[in-house]
């Protein structure tokens, strides 16, 4: 009897590792968007910086398509990040689940 719990245990904990497995996969989404979040933020920063050295009405046929590809970068980011974000709580959700079910071995999940 007692190795029949033990290999029930064994499936559970496994179980919480794919779970945290998943999670790690959603923080790297994260870090992700974080990191095309902040491309878009940096090309502005210097072409502010570089203002003075240009007049915009003579570059704004290429600004204007830099801009929207700023935009869509910018989207990109924030649904990667909202996303993962959302995965990250389905993921807490289901170890609360497995930790209230499985009560035994609750004291080992963190």
């Amino acid at each position: 009897m007692s190795e029949e719990i033990s290999a029930f245990d064994a499936i559970i904990i496994n179980e919480v590792q794919l779970i945290l497995a998943e999670k790690r996969t959603s923080l790297a989404v994260m870090r992700t968007g974080i990191a095309v979040l902040a491309l878009p933020l940096s090309v502005l920063s210097v072409l502010i910086a570089t203002s003075k050295y240009y007049d915009f009405f003579h570059v704004v046929h290429l600004i204007v398509p830099l801009l929207m590809l700023n935009l869509l970068l910018v989207i990109l980011g924030v649904y990667l990040i909202l996303r993962a974000a959302a995965r990250m709580r389905h993921h807490d959700a289901l170890i609360r689940k497995i930790k209230k079910e499985h009560s035994s071995i609750a004291e080992f999940i963190d």
